[in-house]
Order: C-alpha cells, then sequence, then structure tokens
C-alpha cells in the first residue's frame, strides 16, 4: 500500500512542459547534469525519441529539490520535481536522485520490464558507460575501488557516531558513555569525507546506489 501510494505521489508530480528545446550537453556539465535518452521503439509501438535532462545544481521547487525534464522528438513535454515517474507510451520512465547524481532512470513497461536508458555520450555517466565497454578491466579495478573507499569511510566513522550518540543524557544514564578509541585529525577528516564523496559520485555515474553506504 505504501509503496502504490509513493507512485501515485511521483505521478502527481508530474506538470505539463513548454515546448522548449533540449539544451546540448555541454563539456562542463558532466559533473552536474546527467541526460539520459530512451530511443524509439516501433515494435513496442513508441515511435517518439524521450529524453530525461536533469540539473543537479538547479532548484525545480521552492524548497530547494532537483527535478527532471522530459523531452520528447527534442521538445520539453514535461517536467517533475524529484522522485518523479513520467508515462510514456508503453510503460513509464522512473528517476530518482541522490546527494551525489541519479540512483535510476529506467523505463519500465506496462507488463513490469524495466531497462536503464542509455546515457548522453558526453555526460558523466556515458564517458564512465564508455570507459566499461573499453576498458573492462580497469572499470573493474575503479568500481572496486570505490566500495572500498566507501566501506573504509563508514568503518572509521561509526566508533565516532557511537560516541556521539552515547553522549545523548538519556543514553548516557542508562548504558554509559563510549569513547572512540580513533582520534582523527581535522585534515584526515576532510580527506575522508572527500574520498568518499569522490566515491560515491563515481558510483552514481554507473546509478549504483546503497543507503547505508553512499549517503553514510
Amino acid at each position: 500500500m505504501f509503496k502504490q501510494w509513493r507512485r501515485r505521489r511521483a505521478i502527481q508530480r508530474v506538470r505539463p512542459g513548454d515546448g522548449l528545446p533540449l539544451k546540448r550537453f555541454r563539456w562542463w556539465q558532466p559533473l552536474i547534469r546527467s541526460l539520459f535518452y530512451l530511443p524509439s521503439d516501433e515494435g513496442a509501438g513508441r515511435s517518439a525519441v524521450y529524453a530525461v535532462d536533469v540539473h543537479h545544481l538547479r532548484s525545480e521547487t521552492e524548497n530547494g529539490n532537483i527535478g527532471a525534464h522530459l523531452y520528447r522528438d527534442g521538445r520539453r513535454q514535461a517536467r517533475a520535481e524529484l522522485p518523479t515517474i513520467f508515462t510514456v507510451e508503453g510503460g513509464t520512465i522512473e528517476v530518482i536522485a541522490t546527494t551525489f547524481g541519479l540512483r535510476r532512470c529506467h523505463y519500465v513497461t506496462d507488463e513490469g520490464a524495466e531497462q536503464q536508458l542509455v546515457p548522453d555520450p558526453r555526460s558523466g555517466e556515458g564517458r564512465r558507460a564508455r570507459l566499461d565497454r573499453e576498458h573492462p578491466v580497469l572499470s573493474r579495478w575503479i568500481s572496486a575501488f570505490s566500495l572500498i573507499v566507501l566501506l573504509g569511510a563508514l568503518l572509521l566513522t561509526l566508533p565516532q557516531l557511537a560516541e556521539s550518540l552515547s553522549r545523548i543524557p538519556p543514553v548516557a544514564e542508562r548504558w554509559g558513555t563510549f569513547t572512540s578509541p580513533l582520534d582523527l585529525p581535522l585534515w584526515s577528516t576532510i580527506v575522508l569525507a572527500v574520498s568518499a564523496g569522490i566515491a560515491s559520485t563515481e558510483r552514481a555515474m554507473r546509478l549504483r546506489y546503497r543507503a547505508w553506504l553512499d549517503e553514510g
């Protein structure tokens, strides 16, 4: 029931577009813009080419949430605050964002089959996909390194989090306080945070996401 309610809410966020043309992807936008395409498929009754455009630094609403714009054959057909679901021929396009990019941009048919949209080759996601195709071994090493960085950051952060929680008066009165065995200097904390952010961005370019890992 809750899942259906969230789905209805996502669909209700969609507003009509204004017909403006899709702007070309600029060389300086890979980290601040995501652009994905759903090619036409005459066999599935979908003659138009759809595009989903997300500007990660541009607020769609007054509360600061980013949005996605849906283009049909190069013209803006709809727009919505994320997360959202756009209705197209034969199914829907689901778009969900994270702090570091997108974690979902998929076409879901009426029968339940789904496929990820194709990233623009000039986008960060497109460049990462090309690296995976042309240099699969290097790609796997980068993926593994990102995972190791995030797991390491999580393990180093947990003791400090436990110490902070143990200092809450009700917790301290019942269970006592906990002192973290790790005392990281400021520079180390900054390096750790920057490294984790880069690793999460790399994972977002592959639309990989785990809440406990990538939003930690």
